[in-house]
């Protein structure tokens, strides 16, 4: 079976992933259900990804402690710096890394994010699924999901449920 790249993540009905401040307390104050399909999503992956300001996010967030330590980790930044031993720093483009990855035995891997390096994947041609949940919540400005670029690419909607006061939809990236 061939490993898919993944995009899970949750943004505002308006396409925004977080406010210009880099906070989602809007994420939070939205009422869910369960781990809004969280663990579900997991099961399928072994390897997350993403750029170095979202991990500084996550690890400030998390106090510290890294919340994947059971899942590969791939940070991509052009800085050095102390991280966890599951989690390799990646320097260079998303193309010459995922030709790699996507050739090794596994499950899938998650792109978390920022939006930056979301943008870079798919203008690579490299995310296969989208798994983006919407939140009731209106900002009117922020950090877009998707920032503008040459990605554009046709969709298939596989699925929608509800979690809560959050719709997920679940697209495959048409080749």
């Amino acid at each position: 079976m061939t490993r898919k790249i993944k995009l899970f993540i949750a943004q505002t009905l308006d396409g925004y992933i977080a406010t210009n401040e880099e906070s989602l307390d809007w994420l939070f104050a939205v009422d869910g259900e369960g781990d809004n399909g969280y663990s579900d999503f997991l099961a399928e992956i072994d390897t997350v990804v993403m750029g170095r300001r979202t991990y500084d996010w996550v690890m400030t967030h998390e106090n510290g402690a890294y919340p994947y330590s059971q899942l590969k980790g791939i940070i991509f930044t052009n800085t050095a710096f102390q991280t966890p031993d599951n989690v390799q720093l990646v320097s260079g483009s998303v193309a010459d890394w995922a030709k790699g990855a996507l050739a090794e035995k596994g499950k899938d891997i998650w792109v978390i994010g920022g939006g930056e390096l979301i943008r870079q994947f798919l203008e690579a041609g490299l995310v296969d699924e989208l798994i983006v949940t919407t939140a009731p919540v209106l900002l009117g400005e922020g950090i877009r999901l998707f920032p503008p670029g040459e990605y554009g690419c046709k969709l298939e909607l596989l699925a929608v449920k509800t979690h809560g006061q959050f719709a997920e939809s679940a697209y495959r990236v048409r080749r």
